[in-house]
């Protein structure tokens, strides 16, 4: 699973310019005053860096907690945030992104020492310093690696977190951390309120301008042709979850603007209702013969109006508003509404698996993701939904916690009706797809389209079992054990000794003995973003 670096995208790309021609012209203005002398700016950089002297002295606490943060803010703290988030870049296959971050790191670093070299000023000299530390004083290192690192992490932000309060506020605090580390500079007396700013305006000119350079063109759904979709003539249909959109009506006014842009008619609205997830206004949509039925809201809505116009050959545009949005991240459709749209509309077609699920307790439904029993059921079901609300996938978090010492249980599985074989496991998970939330590979082999369904048997014995299996499956090791083992198959059928809680898409179903799961090879069509423009190679 690669980022989806279409979020970091500004409506026009004019923005990104002028995001970098702000910090660049201001580290400029001050880097030509610092240089001549400006009385102005000399007098008040004195001014400051008298008064944040006088209030720290007065107040040892604070000298002592800025002491820390200048060991944790330096050039070898930036530089292991940055080998992590370039090793997480790499592991999620995104090269680009990992040679920006690197290369914004050694830039960001290394000319901030260059130009230190150039100005040789001289740092702020009293009587009893708070600090002592050596080198030049004009830009400020630690806040030059701070605005840097701020500005790679906003962006990464952006780009792993759908818009809203938690992207908000995440961005809000970075910024506070990059403004508090060089505020400590000068509490510390060890650099000039120029110093400070000019570094931190420095750093995150260095990270934005190499975004433009390395990033920003790597990935762009090519909206020139996605009016080629559209005649004037075809409709779609929304089929919408309202419980899950915050505004119906301005949902429902973007939808049409898009449409309209994109050579479509006014589409057809069809909501869902606590009796009907989508099954019966996909059903109608269908027979009021559009050319393609939009899903709007979480997994199980998608599910159900998937498995209603499977077989049909209308194709299924998504647009996510649920928490997990597994099958949307697993096929990479954006999980912001703007470029959502933009797939739903302008993308292409892509045929892919449904799976049918049969079990014990009357259980005959399809799934998209993947299904099981064992623990990851239970932590599905313990799920509280008003947290789940508040604070969404890490409700998963918690339950998760509370489930760890769900009990190891007897199975036994046949694979395309073969030999039971006998499994000691806490969970068993039948997976369409490979990835979980934040890209975890726990079937990394598993494709959406390959026509086979792929088994996960996970039996830790301890807690330090967990451990190791983490690291394997994060690793994306093949090597099985009685741990960790995996099977691969088109009919899938599972028997525990008891009744266990068993989940479908992330969605509690019960509980059971018996699963069998096999696989529909590609009877959906699903509207998918189209193959980006060739980039040049890096």
């Amino acid at each position: 699973m690669s980022f989806d670096l279409r979020r970091a995208a500004p409506a026009r790309r004019a923005i990104l310019w002028w995001a970098l021609a702000a910090p660049t012209a201001l580290f400029a203005v001050l880097a030509i005053c610092v240089g001549a002398g400006a009385d102005a700016i000399i007098d008040l950089d004195h001014d400051v860096a008298q008064d944040a002297y006088d209030y720290a002295s007065r107040h040892g606490g604070l000298v002592d907690f800025l002491d820390v943060v200048a060991v944790v803010f330096s050039n070898l703290g930036a530089g292991i945030v940055l080998v992590l988030l370039a090793a997480y870049a790499l592991w999620r296959h995104e090269r680009r992104v990992a040679i920006w971050i690197a290369v914004s790191g050694i830039v960001a670093i290394g000319g901030n020492a260059l130009i230190k070299l150039a100005y040789e000023r001289e740092r702020p000299v009293f009587d009893k310093p708070l600090h002592e530390i050596g080198g030049y004083s004009f830009p400020s290192g630690h806040s030059a690696g701070s605005g840097m690192l701020v500005t790679v992490a906003i962006l990464m932000t952006i780009v792993l977190t759908g818009r809203g309060w938690k992207r908000r506020i995440i961005i809000t605090l970075l910024v506070l951390m990059g403004l508090g580390v060089g505020a400590s500079r000068i509490f510390l007396g060890v650099h000039y309120l120029s110093d400070v700013v000019a570094g931190l305006a420095f750093g995150t000119a260095v990270a934005l301008g190499f975004w433009i350079v390395l990033v920003s063109d790597a990935t762009r759904v090519p909206h020139e042709l996605a009016a080629l979709t559209g005649t004037g003539r075809k409709r779609a249909a929304v089929v919408l979850n309202p419980s899950k959109i915050a505004d119906v009506e301005a949902f429902k006014e973007r939808v049409r603007l898009v449409a309209h842009r994109d050579g479509w008619k006014e589409p057809l609205w069809f909501e869902t209702t606590i009796e009907d997830p989508g099954h019966g206004q996909a059903s109608a949509a269908l027979r009021a013969d559009v050319d393609l039925i939009v899903a709007a809201g979480g997994d199980g809505t998608v599910r159900a109006v998937c498995e209603e116009v499977a077989r049909t050959g209308v194709a299924v545009g998504i647009l996510p508003h649920g928490t997990g949005n597994l099958l949307a991240r697993n096929l990479s459709i954006p999980l912001n509404t703007r470029d959502a749209l933009d797939v739903v509309f302008g993308g292409q077609d892509r045929a892919i698996d449904l799976s049918t699920l049969k079990t014990d307790s009357g259980t005959n439904t399809t799934f998209l993701v993947m299904a099981g029993l064992g623990m990851d059921a239970a932590i599905m079901t313990g799920v509280n939904d008003q947290l789940k609300a508040k604070v969404g996938w890490l409700a998963y978090f918690v339950s998760g916690v509370k489930a760890a010492r769900f009990p190891a249980m007897k199975v036994q599985i046949s694979v395309d009706d073969g030999e039971f074989k006998k499994f000691r496991a806490r969970t068993v998970v039948v997976g369409n797809v490979g990835f979980l939330q934040g890209g975890i590979p726990l079937l990394p082999d598993a494709q959406i389209d390959d026509g086979k369904l792929d088994v996960v048997v996970l039996a830790p014995k301890r807690f330090i079992g967990w451990l190791a299996i983490i690291v394997r499956v994060i690793g994306r090791q093949k090597r099985t054990n009685e741990r960790l083992d995996r099977l691969t198959g088109h009919k899938v059928h599972i028997k525990a000794e008891k009744k266990m809680p068993m989940q479908l898409d992330g969605d509690p179903v019960g509980e059971g003995q018996e699963i069998t799961a096999e696989v529909q090879p590609g009877v959906l069509l699903v509207r998918v973003p189209l193959a980006p423009a060739p980039a040049a190679a890096v």
